[in-house]
């Protein structure tokens, strides 16, 4: 069953995770705030974050010259791979 939530306090009991209480207990000692507002503030950017769709940035790949010999870059990927293989690479 589906809990109605109220737009006041809500007081609930909540198990946390040892690896969670765990980081809540650094932020607490970071901030020098209490757990309450600790909870709610990140409990608040996680919800926030959430929320928002996720924006890709475009993949963009950029060549750079490397100062291989000509030989090396004017054949194909075979040509290249018998050069510094040896014509038995296969």
């Amino acid at each position: 069953m589906m809990q109605k939530w109220h737009h006041h306090d809500v007081r609930t009991t909540l198990t946390i995770d040892d690896d969670v209480a765990t980081l809540l207990e650094k932020e607490m000692r970071r901030t020098g705030q209490p757990l309450k507002q600790t909870v709610n503030h990140l409990l608040r950017a996680g919800l926030q974050q959430a929320a928002s769709p996720v924006r890709m940035r475009a993949f963009k790949v950029k060549a750079k010259r490397i100062g291989l010999p000509a030989e090396w870059t004017s054949g194909s990927v075979s040509e290249l791979i018998e050069m510094l293989e040896g014509p038995l690479y296969r």
